[in-house]
């Protein structure tokens, strides 16, 4: 573990991903500390330009922008991190219990994978969240987890079954250890890089998913996150206004994070994957 953890830091994309995540997330924590105003107070007129005083201008109901940001990137991550534990418990659960027990219980976990990944996942999230009337950030990053995990339940069902019939598995077999233990002693640990891969992946899965729905009106109710700042600026016609600054920082907040991620995964996947590495 410690020295893959040393050989990690030695990859300059995980390093790089890390950092921009890391810095992001402390200056959403630390920046509202500084500058304790309501989010939601109107400190200006609408589509103020930027300047000294607010440093990204104003929204269309004359709101401190950066400070909105601030907020709304705070929440973003919120829900993709929550998203993205759902979901990878999820897929984890299914593609284990899938991979090793195989049989019957593999055919039904199958079955239940294939009709999700059959369905798209944005669908049924645009169905799940439309029928529900009160959505909180906690609600909505449910519902993003409870659709998105089937692809991470394929990918460890298909390691878990290359693994199940290795010479420890079948000595822990022979020695009468049950299923449950098995599972958690002798091929969790084998699979652990890739789990953590698959969370990184869910994570910017997470967020990009709410920003998604949140664009189109779906997304949490009396919060504020990146992809209901860019819905206000959709429908206050922000861009008709010239205002760019009311919607192009979320939009490069979003694209920097899930970016983050994704190198993260990246120089994880170089270091892991032994092929890469060879």
């Amino acid at each position: 573990m410690t020295n893959s953890i040393s050989i990690l830091i030695k990859s300059p994309k995980f390093v790089i991903g890390a950092v921009v995540l890391l810095l992001t997330i402390a200056l959403v924590n630390i920046y509202p500390l500084i500058n304790t105003k309501d989010p939601l107070s109107m400190e200006a007129l609408a589509f103020q330009p930027p300047d000294s005083k607010l440093i990204l201008g104003s929204d269309n109901f004359g709101r401190d922008l950066f400070l909105e940001l601030m907020y709304g990137i705070k929440t973003s991550i919120r829900v993709g991190l929550i998203a993205g534990v759902i979901a990878t418990t999820i897929g984890l659960i299914f593609g284990l219990a899938s991979g090793y027990i195989g049989g019957f219980i593999d055919d039904i976990l199958t079955a239940i994978t294939n009709i999700f990944i059959v369905i798209p996942s944005f669908i049924i999230l645009i169905l799940i969240s439309v029928s529900i009337n009160s959505r909180s950030s906690l609600v909505t990053a449910i519902i993003i987890g409870i659709t998105s995990w089937p692809w991470t339940a394929r990918a460890v069902r298909a390691q878990t079954t290359s693994l199940r019939n290795r010479d420890h598995v079948n000595i822990a077999k022979i020695s009468g250890h049950s299923t449950t233990r098995i599972i958690i002693y002798e091929i969790l640990p084998y699979i652990a890089s890739y789990v953590v891969m698959a969370f990184v992946l869910q994570t910017a899965s997470g967020i990009l998913s709410e920003a998604s729905i949140s664009m189109l009106g779906l997304g949490p109710y009396n919060t504020i996150s990146l992809g209901i700042l860019m819905n206000w600026a959709l429908v206050f016609e922000a861009p008709v206004a010239g205002a760019w600054w009311a919607f192009i920082p979320a939009a490069l907040s979003i694209a920097i994070i899930t970016f983050s991620l994704y190198l993260m995964n990246t120089g994880m996947d170089e270091i892991f994957n032994p092929k890469i590495r060879s």
